[in-house]
This record gives C-alpha cells, structure tokens and sequence, in this order.
C-alpha cells in the first residue's frame, strides 16, 4: 500500500483552507451573537412598551414597501443582464421632482376639477393622484431607457467592471446635473402632498370597513388553499387560477390592510393601558399602491409575451435570439420596467417624507439592493419580501437602539447575508458544473 506524500505546496493551500474555514466559522458565531443581542433588545423593547413597538412596525411597514418598488428594478436588471445598476436610485430621486413640479408648478392633481363640475374632492384627488404617478413613472421609465440605451447597452459585452463604473459615474452626473441651479438646486425642497392628510387611530375607523376587510381576505385565503389542493391532484386549470393577479392582489391586499386597520382601529388594552396606535391614509395609499403595482408586475412577467421573453432572456441570451427573441428589446423594456417603478416609489416616498433634495436616492437606494440581496437578487418575490425585512430593520433600529445606528445596522444586515445565506432568502444556490 502507497504513502501518501504531501509536497510543501499543498501543504500550504489546505492550511489556507482550513484558516479560511475557522475564520468563517468565528465571524458567523460572532454575527450570530449580535443577532441574540438585537432579538433582546428588541423582545424588551416589546415588552416594557408593546403600544410603541407596533407603532414602529408599522412605520416599517410603510417604508418596506417603498423599498420594494425600487429593489424590483435591481433584480429584474440583475436577472438578464447580471448588472447592478447603482443610477437606479437617481432614478427614484428623478420620479420624486418630477412629481413635485406636476403637483407644485403645473397642479395636475387638480385637473379634474377643471373639467367636471361638481365632482367630489374625494374623487378629484383619488384621480389626480394617480395621473401625477402615472406621468411620474413615465418620464422616469424614459430616463431610464435613455440610460440603457447610450450607457450600457454600448458596453453590454465588454467585461462587467466597466458596465459597473459606468453605474457609478451615471449616478454621480445625475445627481450633481440635478444640483445645478436650473435644473433642481441644491436645496431641500418641502414636498406638497398631492392629498390632504388625514390620520386614524381606535375609533375613528367604521367597524364595517375593519370586518370587510377581513372577510375579503379570508376568502382569498380559502380560495388559494383550495386551489392549492386542486393543483396537487392535477388540475391544470387550478394551477392557473392560483397564479391569477386577482386572487394575489387579495391575498397581499386584504392581508396587509386587515392587520393595519385592526391595530389602528379597534381599541386594544394590556396590563391597563390603551395602545395609542395611529396609521394615516398616506400609509395605506403606500400599501395599496405598491401592492398593486407588484402584482402587475408579477402578471407581466408570468402571463404576457414579453414577460415570457424576459425570462428566456435572463436564461440565455443567446439560445432567445436563436429563438427569435429581440433580446436588445427585451433589455429595453425591463430597463423601462424597473425605472417606472422606481418613479412610483418617488412619487410615495416623497408623500410620506414631505422633502426632495437632489441626493435622496442615494440611501433608500443602496438599501433598496441590499433589499434585493437579502430576498435573493434576480427574485421578484424576494426583492418583496427583503424590502419589508429592511423597513423593518431600520425603523426598529433607529426606535430602540439608536437614530444614528439605523444605516450601520441596515447595512449590517448585508454582511450577515452573505456570510450565512449568501444566495439570498429566495436566491437559488450557484449550481455546480460537471
């Protein structure tokens, strides 16, 4: 029987291996330990004052879902043309002013009152407002095919390096263009809101709307068990009910909507104290707005030609031209895609936060795709679902730990990601080739 002999090479690689798997090892025990610490503050924060940890999480919920709308554009980028776009956010920022001068200097959200006598506020607003987003995302869809077009699209098959410092460069242009005194200033702009504020709290909410709403949702509910059944046994026709936008818009809809108005609107006691929980309409406007919009996507993506075309695009580029997929098309139109979206979470934040400036987007952008990794980056549903784990972690963070800790520990949460899952929530693992 042979001696296995070790030459001083090898020796030298598995001692770097094996130093390489403790280090990895210690730096998960120690994230895992800050984890256990959040968790303790955040379970005693709960404890010691409930009414105000709920208030926080709904705050979070809110800014998740601002999150999501801008984490959707770099995934969907990132899933076929495997670029991180870092211009996205200006994107976002572009969206918030054009919204602001639609609202401010041409008061669009007030033209139905100038055609329609008679009309209701109500109505007048529901309607303006959803002109000035739909003008929003058109004109940020338009900046961001103009920014495919000259920028990438140029560099598409040169090595990603370039493409990525290009990313950076549009960013820093974008920003600092927008600086220039005709064009946005440098100033921070006080944002009107295209609707009159109004905020609920326990008793203000028609116990009718709350029950509605729950019976909505418990029905979408019972529908996809059932369809869920159906599927597993076969039925086709199930299975294409199951993904149909209707019954997903109920599901996250009427689930999101049934907790909000619960807290908020039904008068809730522990250990002799009320919750003084409040939510505004401008958080259910988010909510509704963002959901809606997700869904949308989501049935582009699955029932329609071109989402069809971007999913054989992100698959291989080049078996899709074979194909006779217009695969610079296909690029285009994601492009247009996520900077609508993009727009959309503009228009939103900049309703929530009443403030413009011309380097907004840079923060709610990087954490946005940190969003995005954390779902799993080329996850449409994972990009959802890490936008609502982010709002959550920020606002909780700046509640209970510190206001200027809140961006350390968002970020943070990258780190511990990719140390410990780093395909992301939804993300498939790399697969191995034979």
């Amino acid at each position: 029987m042979g001696q296995t002999v070790f030459r001083p090479a090898q020796t030298g690689v598995m001692l770097k291996r094996r130093n390489g798997i403790w280090l990895n090892r210690f730096s998960q025990g120690l994230f895992v330990l800050l984890g256990l610490l959040v968790v303790y503050v955040l379970g005693r924060a709960f404890f010691q004052n409930p009414s105000v940890f709920v208030q926080q999480v709904l705050n979070g919920l809110q800014l998740g879902f601002i999150y999501a709308l801008i984490a959707l554009g770099y995934t969907m980028i990132y899933g076929i043309v495997k670029l991180i776009n870092f211009a996205h956010g200006d994107v976002f920022m572009v969206g918030a002013f054009t919204s602001f001068y639609a609202v401010a200097t041409l008061d669009l959200h007030r033209w139905p009152a100038w055609i329609f006598t008679g009309i209701s506020d109500g109505v007048m607003m529901l309607i303006g407002t959803v002109t000035v987003i739909i003008l929003t995302m058109a004109v940020s869809a338009t900046l961001a095919v103009v920014m495919e077009r000259f920028a990438y699209r140029p560099l598409r098959n040169k090595p990603r390096i370039a493409a990525l410092i290009t990313a950076i460069g549009i960013s820093f242009f974008v920003e600092y263009f927008g600086a220039l005194p005709f064009v946005f200033t440098n100033n921070y702009i006080t944002y009107p809101r295209p609707f009159e504020l109004s905020v609920f709290s326990a008793g203000m909410i028609a116990p009718w709307i709350i029950v509605a709403v729950w019976v909505f949702f418990v029905i979408s509910v019972i529908a996809y068990v059932w369809l869920t059944y159906l599927s597993r046994k076969g039925n086709v026709q199930a299975q294409t009910w199951k993904r149909h936008p209707l019954l997903q818009f109920g599901l996250l809809f009427f689930g999101f909507m049934a907790v909000v108005l619960t807290l908020t609107g039904v008068e809730i006691q522990t250990g002799g104290k009320v919750w003084d929980l409040s939510a505004s309409n401008v958080t259910l406007v988010i909510m509704g707005g963002s959901i809606l919009l997700q869904v949308l996507l989501q049935y582009v993506v699955s029932h329609t030609r071109l989402g069809k075309a971007m999913r054989a695009a992100a698959y291989d580029k080049a078996v899709a031209r074979l194909m006779g997929i217009n695969v610079d098309g296909v690029i285009t139109a994601t492009f247009a895609l996520g900077g609508g979206l993009a727009g959309a979470a503009g228009v939103l934040y900049a309703t929530a936060f009443k403030q413009v400036h011309h380097l907004m987007g840079i923060i709610p952008g990087l954490k946005a795709f940190v969003a995005a990794v954390v779902g799993g980056i080329g996850s449409i549903p994972g990009a959802f679902v890490g936008s609502l784990i982010m709002g959550q972690t920020e606002v909780l963070a700046a509640g209970f730990i510190s206001t200027p800790m809140r961006d350390a520990v968002a970020f943070s949460l990258l780190i511990v990601v990719l140390l410990v899952w780093p395909q992301g929530i939804f993300g498939e693992p790399p697969a191995e080739k034979v």
